[in-house]
């Protein structure tokens, strides 16, 4: 498991800065997301299934990200560039060995959604919007474990 101070300090504000969409928000729904989908860092690869990362984000989801999204987006794709090395789309296999490239990725498919993010205290709002668009109904997550996954993940040892 990775330290959650150290992802939060060394990777994803980093990552959301060089993005210009840093927010204690937007910090905290990928925490909770990392806790969630792989322990923490723990899985870089889905079990029995093809997610990769600490996120845990499906190929299909990363291609469609590129190839629909970010093509209406030239901003954001000069920004990936500069900041990320990714003129071009990228083998997902990078979110896997890239934690900096997988937090963008991660950020950019909750910046699809025209949903105001909840507030960074609000661990049912978290909860809520983690399900509905990064998890989904069809999703195996259920609210009390992954709640005691995000706690669990940023108490200190």
């Amino acid at each position: 498991m990775i330290d959650n101070t150290q992802l939060r300090e060394c990777i994803i504000k980093p990552a959301l800065s060089a993005m210009q969409l840093y927010s204690d928000a937007a910090v905290e729904l990928l925490i909770f997301t990392c806790a969630v989908e792989s322990k923490g860092g723990t899985y870089l690869h889905q079990i029995k299934g093809p997610a990769l990362g600490i996120y845990q984000m499906e190929p299909r989801t990363y291609n469609d990200i590129w190839q629909n999204y970010l093509r209406s987006q030239p901003t954001m794709l000069h920004i990936l560039g500069a900041n990320f090395d990714a003129y071009r789309m990228p083998s997902e296999d990078r979110m896997v060995y890239d934690l900096l490239f997988a937090t963008a990725m991660a950020r950019l498919h909750y910046l699809r959604i025209r949903k105001d993010l909840p507030d960074a205290k609000d661990i049912d709002g978290i909860w809520n919007y983690y399900k509905e668009f990064y998890n989904t109904h069809e999703g195996k997550s259920k609210k009390e474990r992954s709640i005691k996954a995000y706690e669990e993940f940023i108490t200190p040892r």
